[in-house]
C-alpha cells in the first residue's frame, strides 16, 4: 500500500446527504479516515425523504443508532392509514393499510426483520448521521466547493473552493465518493452511462405550519390524497397532504403542466391550493417555503470509474414514490463502504470494489422504474372517481362512487382492484428486501438453480441464505436468556462464519485461521440457542453445514453440509474467502482474531472489528 502520510484522507466524500453522510459514518466506524466536503452551508434544510423502510432501518442498526433514529422518527404506527378524501376535512372515500400496518402484512414485517419502519425527514437524520459520524472520527467541510478531479494509479487529487474566502486548494485521497445528487457534476465528467429521462413532469411543494390535529388523530396517516373537483393536480391526479411533524407541520403537494412552463408560486394560489387540499377556510395557514422539482426517471447503468464511485440520487433519479430514494442511497454506501474499508486495510485487492456497481446498478435501475410505475398506477384509481365527458369530470365521478344504482356498484368494485394495485408501491415488502446481489463478491451455489418465487416478489420478502442474499432474520437467545436476531450476530464490520453445533469443523477451521475480520457463530452454543427454532427453519442447509456471511448481511458463500475434517472445511473456506476478497489468505502463524463473540444490544454503538 502507498505510504498514508501522503494522502490527507483515504475517502473523500463530495455531499453530505444520505449517502455521503453514511459512507463517513460507516468508514469512520471501521477505522477509515473520510473527510466530507457540501457547498452548503449545513445540512437538509427541507422534509424531503421521510419514509424509512426495514432495510434502511437495519443498517442503522447494525451502525449502532437504532435507539437514535426511533428517537427523533414517527413511530411505524403512526404512519397507519393512507387516505383518499375530497378534502382533508371532507369525506372520504377509501382508506389503504400502508407500510405493512394492514392485519393482512404486519405478521409479515415482523416476521422479517427485527426492525420496523418509521418516519424521520431528512433535517432530523442528517445531524444524527453527521453528529456520529464526526464523533468515530470522519471529518466534515461546509461551505465548500468541488471544481474538479484527477486520477492516477495511487490516488485522487481533488480540486476544491472555500466558497466564503474564494481560496483554492488540493486534498489527496486514495478514493473519492460521488453523493452529489440528481445534478452530478463527477457522474458527467465520468461519462457514465445514464438512461431514461429527466424532469418528465413537475410538481409544486409547499411546507406550511398548521394545526391539523382534528383532522388526522383519529386516523393517524403519514399521506393523504386529495380527490377533488376542484382543481387539477397533474399526472397523479390528486392533490397531497403529508405530516412532516404530526399533526401540526405539514407538505402540500400538487403537480403541474411542464408543457406551460414554471405554475404560479404566488402566495394567494399557493394558499388557495392549500385552502382546497384541507377544506376548512378557519385553519390559519403559516407558509414556510414553497418551491418546485421535477420528476426524473434515469438510472446510471455503471457506479464507478477507476477510483471514483458514485452513489445516491447522483445514479438514481426519481420521484418520492414508494420511499425508495433516502433507503437506497443509506444503503447504496453501506455496500460500498466495508468494500473500501478493506481494500484501505490491505484486507482485499481492489477487484472487491468492482462489486460495487455490479450489485447495486441495478437495484438503482429497479428502484427508478418503481417509483415512476407507482405514479402511474394512480390511473386506475382515478377511474373510479372520474366521468369522461362530464362538465366536471371529478365532481360526477365521485357522485357516482356514492351513487347505489349499477353504476355506483361497478365503481366501488373497481376501485378494490385500483388499490390492490397500490399495495405494490405502500406494502411493497419485497421491493424493499429482496435484493439479490450478483457479482465476484458472491461465490454462486453451484447446485441451486434459478431461485423460484412462492409470492409476488415485489409484495412478500422471501428469506433465502441463498449466496448474494441477506442473510434470514431469525430470533436467537443469548446467554443471558435475551433475544438476539441473527443480524445482530453477523455484519458490525466482520464476515462471520455460521454454523450449527454439528459444524464444529468449520468453526475450528475458521478460528484457526485468526483473522481480525472473521468472527464465528455457532449455533446452538449458550450465546445463540435456537431455542425458537426458527434458524432450523430458514437456514436451508444441514446443522453441519456453513454459511459465510459478508459485513453488510449478504451471504458470500455458503456449503450445505458437513465436511469430513476442519483441514478440509480450512481449504474450503480459505478459498471462498480469497475469491470473494480477491486476494490470498495471509499464510503462517495466525493473527489474533480480536474477535467480538457477543452483539452488541440493540440500537447501541456496537464493537466493530475491522
Amino acid at each position: 500500500m502507498s505510504d498514508p502520510s501522503t494522502f490527507d484522507t483515504d475517502v473523500l466524500i463530495v455531499g453530505s446527504g444520505p449517502t455521503g453522510a453514511t459512507a463517513a459514518l460507516a468508514l469512520a466506524t471501521y477505522g477509515v479516515r473520510a473527510h466530507v466536503i457540501s457547498r452548503w452551508n449545513w445540512l437538509a434544510d427541507s422534509p424531503r425523504a421521510h419514509i424509512t423502510n426495514q432495510r434502511t432501518n437495519e443498517v442503522f442498526r447494525d451502525l449502532g443508532l437504532g435507539e437514535e433514529i426511533e428517537r427523533y422518527a414517527s413511530p411505524w404506527d403512526v404512519m397507519g392509514d393512507t387516505t383518499f378524501t375530497t378534502s382533508l376535512a371532507g369525506q372520504e372515500l377509501v382508506r389503504l393499510r400502508t407500510w405493512g400496518t394492514g392485519d393482512d402484512r404486519k405478521g409479515d414485517y415482523i416476521k422479517a426483520s427485527p426492525c420496523g419502519m418509521v418516519d424521520i425527514v431528512q433535517p432530523l437524520l442528517e445531524p444524527i448521521l453527521f453528529r456520529t459520524a464526526t464523533e468515530r472520527g470522519a471529518s466534515f467541510a461546509f461551505n465548500t466547493e468541488y471544481l474538479r478531479h484527477e486520477q492516477d494509479a495511487q490516488g485522487v487529487t481533488v480540486f476544491l473552493r472555500e466558497r466564503l474566502t474564494g481560496r483554492e486548494y488540493t486534498m489527496r485521497a486514495r478514493y473519492l465518493i460521488a453523493a452529489d445528487g440528481a445534478r452530478s457534476v463527477i457522474v458527467d465528467e465520468l461519462k457514465l452511462p445514464v438512461e431514461g429521462q429527466m424532469a418528465r413532469a413537475g410538481t409544486v411543494y409547499t411546507i406550511f405550519n398548521a394545526d391539523l390535529t382534528r383532522y388526522s388523530q383519529h386516523r393517524p396517516s403519514i399521506l393523504n390524497w386529495i380527490v377533488t373537483p376542484d382543481a387539477s393536480f397533474g399526472e397523479i391526479g390528486m392533490g397531497l397532504l403529508r405530516a412532516v411533524r404530526p399533526w401540526t407541520q405539514w407538505i402540500a403537494g400538487w403537480g403541474f403542466d411542464i408543457n406551460k412552463g414554471e405554475p404560479d408560486l404566488s402566495e394567494a394560489t399557493v394558499r388557495q391550493k392549500i385552502g382546497v387540499l384541507i377544506g376548512d377556510p378557519n385553519v390559519e395557514i403559516d407558509i414556510v417555503k414553497t418551491s418546485i422539482w421535477y420528476v426524473n426517471q434515469a438510472y446510471a447503468t455503471r457506479y464507478s470509474e477507476g477510483r471514483v464511485f458514485c452513489g445516491g440520487d447522483a445514479v438514481h433519479r426519481h420521484p418520492p414514490s414508494s420511499g425508495l430514494g433516502m433507503n437506497t442511497c443509506v444503503q447504496d454506501a453501506f455496500n460500498l463502504a466495508w468494500k473500501l474499508a478493506y481494500v484501505v486495510k490491505g484486507f482485499a485487492g481492489d477487484k472487491l470494489l468492482d462489486s460495487y456497481s455490479e450489485e447495486r446498478a441495478p437495484v438503482g435501475k429497479q428502484i427508478v422504474l418503481r417509483a415512476n410505475q407507482s405514479r402511474l398506477d394512480y390511473a386506475p384509481l382515478n377511474a373510479c372517481f372520474r366521468v369522461p365527458g362530464a362538465e366536471n369530470p371529478v365532481a360526477a365521478g365521485i357522485a357516482r362512487f356514492r351513487d347505489p344504482g349499477p353504476d355506483g356498484v361497478a365503481a366501488r368494485r373497481a376501485v378494490q382492484d385500483a388499490l390492490d394495485l397500490k399495495n405494490t408501491e405502500f406494502n411493497a415488502q419485497g421491493v424493499e428486501m429482496n435484493q439479490r446481489y450478483v457479482s465476484d463478491a458472491v461465490l454462486a451455489d453451484p447446485a441451486l438453480g434459478p431461485e423460484e418465487w412462492a409470492r409476488d416478489p415485489q409484495l412478500y420478502l422471501q428469506a433465502t441464505t441463498r449466496p448474494g442474499a441477506k442473510i434470514p432474520h431469525a430470533w436467537l437467545v443469548g446467554r443471558d436468556g435475551r433475544r438476539v436476531s441473527t443480524l445482530d450476530l453477523t455484519g458490525r464490520g466482520a464476515f462471520t462464519l455460521v454454523t450449527g453445533l454439528a459444524g464444529q469443523a468449520w468453526a475450528e477451521a475458521a478460528r484457526g485461521l485468526g483473522l481480525p475480520y472473521l468472527r464465528v457463530v455457532v449455533v446452538g452454543t449458550p450465546d445463540a440457542q435456537d431455542l425458537y427454532c426458527a434458524w432450523q427453519k430458514v437456514r436451508e442447509i444441514e446443522e453441519a453445514g456453513a454459511l459465510l456471511v459478508r459485513p453488510d448481511g449478504h451471504v458470500a458463500w455458503r456449503h450445505e453440509a458437513a465436511v469430513a475434517d476442519a483441514a478440509t472445511a480450512r481449504a474450503m473456506l480459505t478459498e471462498a474467502l480469497g475469491a470473494v476478497l480477491d486476494r490470498p489468505l495471509p499464510s503462517g502463524t495466525p493473527q489474533s482474531a480480536g474477535l467480538h463473540d457477543h452483539p452488541a444490544p440493540a440500537g447501541k454503538t456496537p464493537a466493530f472489528v475491522v
